[in-house]
């Protein structure tokens, strides 16, 4: 089987139109070399990179957080076993912490999530008086304490 692929072949195996693959090579998260007919091939590995990229922003990771991720596995040779777990060791603390945060909204977005909008009408169970406010701003019962704001 040939280590090298067609921008046709990519577009199939990872799912992503021709000019997808084009604009994250532009963007330098993928990389082709050239063949003596001027035509685009890619290494096998690529394919592993774009089911990265394509998931990240599947689940609304923004493109600049997938590179910065990506930054850390070489382009141009093989990745290593251990280029790809460096990579995920950065990646894994911030992925846990989207995890909890979607499985928050997901299981509370239909209660009070101590924003303050119609707590001192509508919540007097949940957020007597808008006791929440004295927390800080934002959705207080879904970024608990200690947990104010994402960090990228």
């Amino acid at each position: 089987m040939s280590r090298e692929l067609t921008v046709g072949q990519v577009a199939e195996r990872s799912g992503l139109a021709v000019s997808a693959l084009h604009f994250y090579e532009r963007k330098g998260l993928i990389r082709s070399h050239r063949t003596a007919g001027n035509q685009r091939r890619y290494d096998r590995d690529v394919l592993r990179r774009l089911a990265i990229v394509r998931m990240g922003t599947e689940l609304g990771i923004p493109l600049a957080e997938v590179a910065e991720a990506l930054s850390q596995v070489p382009v141009g040779h093989t990745p290593s076993a251990e280029d790809w777990r460096r990579m995920s060791e950065l990646w894994h603390d911030k992925l846990n912490r989207r995890i909890v945060l979607m499985t928050r909204m997901r299981d509370e977005l239909n209660g009070c999530i101590g924003c303050g909008c119609l707590s001192t009408t509508s919540c007097p169970l949940m957020n007597i008086d808008d006791h929440l406010r004295s927390e800080g701003s934002g959705p207080r019962r879904l970024m608990r304490a200690g947990e104010d704001t994402y960090q990228s």
